[in-house]
Formats: C-alpha cells, structure tokens, sequence
C-alpha cells in the first residue's frame, strides 16, 4: 500500500487511504462488541477495591463499565457531570492565526469554515466523556471533498476498546482484530485526557471518587427502601389451635403473606407476640435523607467544585459570587485542555494533510466572550469627552453593539442643541460668569445671584413672558444632585441580582439586604427638592395674589 510522505508528530508515515475507512467501529462477536458487563450489581467495598486495582495494572474494562454504570443509575452524578459537559461543548470555538502572512491566514480560513457545522457541539459532548471516566477516544473519519481532506465526522469510540502500553500506562494504544495491542494509526484519533487530578490517565477521571460515593449512597437508599416498604403496613399474625396439621399449618402462613409483603407469622394460639414500637420515628427518616444529601454534596464539590448550583439554599451575596467564580474557573480550565487536545490532535492533521507540516499552525480557542461593563467603560469615558477628548463615533458604536443610521431611517435619541444667537448670549452686557445653575426666568433680571443681566431685560417686552417655568431646571438640578445616590442603589441592587440564580433567590436577598442599602445622599437630595419647590409654590401664590 502507498504511503503518504505525510509524517505525524511521533514521525509514523499517514496512510490517507484508511483515513476514510472506519477502523474502530463496534461489531458483535469481535474485541470490539458493544455489549458491556455491569460490574456495579451487588458492588461492596472489597470488589470496588479489586476493580479500580485491576485499572491500575493496565486492565480498566471492568473500572470503564463501572463509571457508565454510575453515569446511568446515580441521577445526581449524570446532572453535575452532564453540566459540567454541555457547559464546555456550548462555547464558542474561535480560530486565530498566530503569525501574519498570507498562507497562515488561508489555513486558518479553511478550518474555520470547517468548524460552522451543527454537528461540532454534539462530538465535543463526546469528546468529553473524558470528565468522568479520567479520558476518550474519537476516531476521525476523513473524506476527500473539492480538493480537500476534512473531517466529514468525528465518532465517539468505546475506551473498552483501548489499552495503555505496559511500560509506562500512559501511551495508548488499539486492541486489533486478534485482540492484539497496536499503535494508533496516525492521524486516526482524538486521544483526549482530562485529568481532575495529576498522574496517570486512568486515575484521573472523577468516576474514582464518585464510584466510592455512589456504593455507600446505594446502601443507604436500599436501607431506606426496606424501611419505607416496612413502616407503616399491617403487620398479619396468624393463630392455629392445637392439633393442627403441617399442611394446615402451610396454608395458614400463605394467607398471611399473600395479604401483602413482609412483616407476616405464624403462631400457636396459646402463644403471644408483643410489638413494641419504635421511638423516634421521624429521626431515623431524616438519617436516611440527610446522609443521601451529604453524599450527593460531595459528589457535587469533586465535579463542579461547589454546591450552590445543585441545592438551592438562600446565602449570601457573597457566597452567591464565590460559588459562580469557581464554576468559571472549572469551565474555562476544561476548555482550555480541551483546545489543546484539538489543537494537537485535529488542527495540525488537518492542515499538514492540506498544505503540508508547517511551523506554525492555527490555533482553536473555546472560550465565552468577556461581559465588559459597559456602564463602567461610559462613566469612565464621559468626562474625558466632556473636556474635549476626541473619540470616534464609530468605535463607540462598535463598543455598544451598534451600527451607524442609515440615510433615511428613523433616529432615535436626543436632536442636536441650536446654538445660541450672539445677540442673546448670557454675559454678553457685563462680561461676568453666571454663579446661578439655574437659567431662564431665574436669571433675567439685575442683582440675581450676582449673574449677568440678560438683554431682554433692558428693553421693553414684547411679549408674554407668562408661560416661562423654572421645572425644567429644578427637575435637571434634582436629577444632578441625586443622580449619583440612586446610580450607587442601583450598583447594589445589580451585584445582588446577578449573584442570584433566580427570582426567588434575587427577591430574597434584596429583602435581606433591603435595610442595608445607603438612602441618605437621595433623602437629602429630595428633601432639599421639595423645600425647593413648597418655596416657589407660596411665591407664586404670593405673586398670583398681588397681581
């Protein structure tokens, strides 16, 4: 068979012919048989024991079985995991060049449009079976398609089917058709490990802790079935006199137990059972259930790293952002080894069978785009507008998400203030600077606030003036002056609603915290407000009443 001169990183020849075959696929009666043992029935202490040691020595089939045995019979386990998956599979995967010429460029184009398929979140979901069972396997099948060599699927393959040599337990390798170990085929497969902790690959999965947890949570689950199924039924006594027969005997006991399940005897009528109940009813329920809680908490701390996003308890703010961070911090680590493996294992196969080895390749990154805070970057941008830097209204635009208008179509938002006619400017008679923020009808006449009289006060009026109302300004005065108090209410409300993770939480907190929110700098600002405007209202009515 021709060999292509394609070499992979560990130097082995790409034989592009059985990139397009599926080699790894399941089939009944070979190494490879999709049916699988269920190690997890009747598990106690000693034969975990003997499974995860057996993994340790370079035999994990029974430790894989067990950890899809969990996956599928703990519900709790399959949530945080499953979570913990589709949290890294949704992010969105970005290709960037890491040099400037044009043929790294065109690399990067050719995967990228590779990646804007449907079915891209579904194989990282398999890919990441890695996080519970420590890690995978994925076969690549190429196709050839307009003078390209792409991907067409990437299959998830059964770890059953692998092996690691036995030198060093972390080179892997394929069982063949014989049963035989062999190397992987170059460019063949996504070997994928996610270790929740350093050393080898198949002591890092979080199956190895959780299987412990899920074995002692199902004795206590199988002890609260039988006391559930026990307390609280009839308990059925059947008497025989004397003389009875064994065969009456027989068919007396049948009676008693075919009435219901267990909890039924038999006995002599001379003879006498006494029941005494047991106390504490109510406490022995509760043993049950909190040390299945306890269990399950345990599991939630080793996958997600924290316990808020499984019970709902109602905490503080401070713990609320705690608890998110370290769920961040566990996504962003995740995607960060899983881009390493892609980059590795699909990026560079698919650019060295394309354009040949190169020194620098294109480079996959799964990350969720950074929430910039756009209230921040205004606040801290508008005073340096404000005394006259320039910036570019179509940066701004980019910032904010938005586009410019085009010819034509309706603007929203505040019209362009006119200029002010020279003739009309204030100060324009005595050169001095008004002190008064307040304009208009406040600052028309001589002697007001020590501020400029204006030049319609100078001749006599034409008109009437009698529709001239300082709100306006008393409402932009109110609004300056209190602006900052509510904006620092709203920055506490906002930090509580979004350490919340729901309405219930977010209403209990602000409760909580209602009576620490700071009002005094808005009730000073009101209060002066409404002296404000009692004080104009009397001298308008003092006015009104004059004229």
């Amino acid at each position: 068979m021709a060999k292509s001169p394609v070499l992979d990183p560990y130097g082995r020849p790409v034989d592009r012919k059985a990139l397009t075959e599926e080699i790894a696929a399941a089939s009944f009666g070979s190494v490879r048989s999709p049916v699988s043992g269920y190690p997890g029935d009747g598990l106690d202490p000693v034969r975990l024991a003997n499974i995860l040691r057996a993994a340790d020595q370079g035999d994990p089939v029974r430790y894989l079985e067990l950890a899809e045995t969990i996956e599928e019979r703990d519900l709790h386990y399959l949530g945080v995991v499953g979570t913990r998956k589709r949290a890294v599979s949704q992010l969105p995967a970005t290709v960037t060049t890491r040099g400037t010429t044009a043929a790294e460029k065109k690399h990067a184009d050719a995967f990228r449009d590779w990646l804007t398929r449907d079915e891209l979140q579904g194989e990282l979901f398999d890919i990441l079976d890695a996080v519970g069972k420590g890690y995978s396997f994925t076969e690549i099948i190429w196709e050839h398609a307009d003078g390209m060599t792409v991907p067409q699927r990437l299959e998830w393959r059964d770890p059953r089917w692998f092996r690691f040599q036995r030198k060093d337990l972390r080179t892997p390798v394929m069982l063949n058709e014989g049963g035989q170990e062999e190397p992987l085929p170059a460019y063949k497969f996504i070997f994928a490990p996610i270790k929740a902790k350093s050393g080898l690959p198949v002591r890092g999965g979080l199956a190895r802790p959780a299987a412990w947890a899920w074995m002692f949570k199902a004795f206590t689950q199988r002890d609260w079935a039988i006391f559930t199924q026990t307390y609280g039924q009839p308990i059925r006594v059947g008497k025989y006199g004397p003389g009875t027969s064994e065969e009456e005997k027989d068919t007396l006991y049948h009676a008693v137990v075919n009435i219901a399940g267990d909890c039924a005897a038999i006995m002599p009528d001379s003879m006498m059972m006494e029941f005494i109940e047991a106390q504490n009813i109510s406490g022995s329920v509760d043993l049950y259930e909190r040390r299945a809680d306890w269990l399950d908490k345990q599991t939630s701390k080793a996958v997600l790293g924290q316990t808020s996003t499984t019970d709902a308890v109602t905490g503080g703010l401070g713990s609320g952002k705690e608890h998110r961070q370290v769920q961040e911090d566990i996504e962003t680590a995740d995607a960060g080894l899983l881009a390493g493996v892609l980059n590795q294992m699909l990026v560079r196969p698919f650019v060295d069978l394309n354009f040949g080895p190169q020194k620098r390749y294109p480079q996959l990154k799964l990350a969720r785009p950074e929430a910039e805070d756009l209230k921040a970057w205004t606040d801290a941008a508008t005073p340096w507008v404000e005394v006259g830097l320039q910036v570019s209204e179509k940066e701004v635009l980019a910032k904010l998400g938005l586009s410019a208008p085009k010819s034509g179509e309706r603007i929203l938002g505040k019209p362009p203030e006119t200029p002010p006619q020279p003739g009309l400017q204030p100060g324009a008679g005595s050169g001095n600077t008004p002190e008064s923020i307040f304009k208009g009808g406040f600052n028309t006449r001589n002697g007001n606030s020590g501020g400029d009289t204006a030049l319609q006060a100078e001749q006599p009026s034409t008109g009437d003036f009698s529709g001239v109302s300082p709100i306006p300004d008393l409402t932009a005065r109110l609004e300056l002056e209190a602006g900052p108090a509510v904006d620092g209410m709203l920055d506490q409300i906002e930090a509580m609603f979004g350490a919340a993770s729901s309405f219930e939480e977010f209403r209990e907190i602000l409760l909580n915290a209602y009576s620490d929110l700071d009002a005094s700098g808005l009730t000073v600002s009101l209060t002066d407000a409404i002296t404000a405007a009692a004080a104009g209202g009397r001298a308008a009515a003092e006015d009104e009443a004059g004229d």
